[in-house]
């Protein structure tokens, strides 16, 4: 399907707090609002595939992108610690195929983030700030899938999702939320050593410190923009 002429696709991105949704061109153009609501709670997946039927009625579109907040492979998604525990192992693909009667991609929701913001060239990375702490990495546009950095271990014995996830904004207060931020991009500079890294999700409104000339800010909109790649084959 991917070939055809003026295919309209339907992204979606899941995230623990909200569900988006917006149709695009073929080539990645908005030819809609993006449209939101809460993300129900528990965030089973049936709660969740109710929630993204409802946000598609009344929209034309040929196929699907999913932007999912953990693993993901072949369409199943395999960890989701900021939902809920009955995602590990669901064929998320197939069942919004079945529920919408269009076909389906999903990937991670960092990954199809990273695919709306990166320019292609040299080493990108990517770092969403939300509810909980995605990350991707481009070499060259091309990704390196799956790198679930949130949950690798940061500083006092705690993640990087532990120390800046919204839980973490919330107890400590932007002011010290801020201050591990600036230490976390210091260390996931000499680390990585990328050329750019882009900062997406919705706690990017939080910081209120000078970003380094190779520090950008994604808008919230490319979690939906980059939807349009994974049909790219």
């Amino acid at each position: 399907m991917a070939g055809g002429e003026g295919l309209k696709t339907l992204a979606v991105d899941i995230g623990g707090s909200g569900i988006k949704v917006m149709v695009l061109d073929e080539q990645g153009n908005p030819l809609t609002e993006r449209d939101r609501v809460e993300t129900p709670m528990p965030a089973t997946p049936d709660a969740v595939l109710q929630a993204i039927v409802g946000l598609a009625a009344g929209k034309v579109f040929d196929r699907v992108s999913v932007g999912f907040p953990g693993v993901v492979r072949q369409g199943i998604t395999e960890t989701a610690v900021n939902l809920h525990p009955d995602w590990i192992g669901f064929d998320l693909a197939k069942a919004l195929s079945d529920r919408l009667a269009k076909p389906v991609r999903v990937a991670n929701d960092a990954d199809i983030q990273g695919l709306g913001a990166v320019a292609g060239v040299g080493v990108e990375m990517v770092i969403t700030l939300g509810t909980g702490i995605g990350a991707a990495m481009f070499l060259n546009g091309r990704l390196v899938p799956n790198l679930e950095l949130g949950h690798h271990p940061f500083r006092k014995g705690e993640t990087y999702e532990e120390q800046l996830g919204r839980a973490a904004l919330d107890n400590i207060g932007k002011k010290r939320w801020n201050n591990r931020l600036e230490r976390a991009i210091d260390l996931l500079e000499r680390i990585f050593n990328y050329d750019v890294l882009y900062l997406g999700g919705g706690n990017t409104k939080k910081i209120d410190f000078v970003l380094p000339p190779n520090v950008k800010i994604a808008p919230n909109v490319t979690g939906l923009l980059g939807g349009i790649a994974l049909w790219r084959d």
